[in-house]
């Protein structure tokens, strides 16, 4: 349940389109997703893997977000819009994550292998982003949308392209992008979200 408080409140704090917390809880697909990936992750650890099974294909189907049940989910994540998301079965991700829609955390190696990313706390994912392979994301770093990322990214780290390149830092050691929600990633951002290192101008 404090879970489920914090998804909600995520979304209204994070989501400019949510109106109340009613919203969250009728209209917002991501929030449905996640909360009945939440059941299907107890009861993959119940033993109960066909029926956590046909709760994730329920969601793959009916909101087109495909969460194994084994991935391991953090607290106060929103996944904003949703549609594309896939998040693989090794996967983990930490607290106060934003994940914009078409993000993958995919898989490199075969069954019973520790295959797919490990994301930090605060991290946020933007719309596109490929995470692949079993590599860390480190807490609140900001990956710029249509990233691939196939290599670890430290803490505090703002990437961007294909492959992912790190063209910044976050200078406030206590900084979570995916809770302005500031995609950017310019020198345009926020004062307290200012990035100290660029490798071309306007960037």
């Amino acid at each position: 349940r404090r879970a489920i408080r914090a998804d909600i409140m995520a979304v209204r704090d994070r989501d400019p389109a949510c109106l109340s917390l009613p919203d969250v809880f009728m209209y917002f697909k991501g929030f449905h997703a996640l909360t009945t990936h939440r059941v299907a992750h107890y009861l993959w650890h119940q033993n109960r893997h066909v029926l956590a099974h046909f709760l994730q294909s329920r969601v793959s189907t009916t909101f087109q977000i495909d969460i194994h049940p084994n991935a391991t989910m953090g607290t106060g994540i929103m996944l904003d819009h949703g549609t594309g998301i896939v998040i693989g079965e090794t996967a983990i991700v930490g607290n106060n994550c934003s994940i914009l829609h078409h993000v993958t955390l995919g898989g490199s190696g075969k069954k019973g292998v520790d295959r797919h990313p490990k994301v930090g706390n605060g991290v946020l994912l933007g719309a596109g982003a490929s995470v692949l392979g079993n590599i860390h994301i480190g807490d609140g770093c900001q990956v710029g949308a249509g990233t691939l990322v196939i290599t670890d990214l430290p803490p505090l780290s703002v990437a961007v392209g294909v492959p992912a390149r790190i063209i910044g830092t976050f200078l406030d050691s206590q900084a979570q992008p995916s809770t302005t929600m500031n995609q950017l990633g310019t020198k345009e951002s926020d004062d307290a979200m200012i990035i100290i290192t660029y490798e071309s101008d306007g960037i």
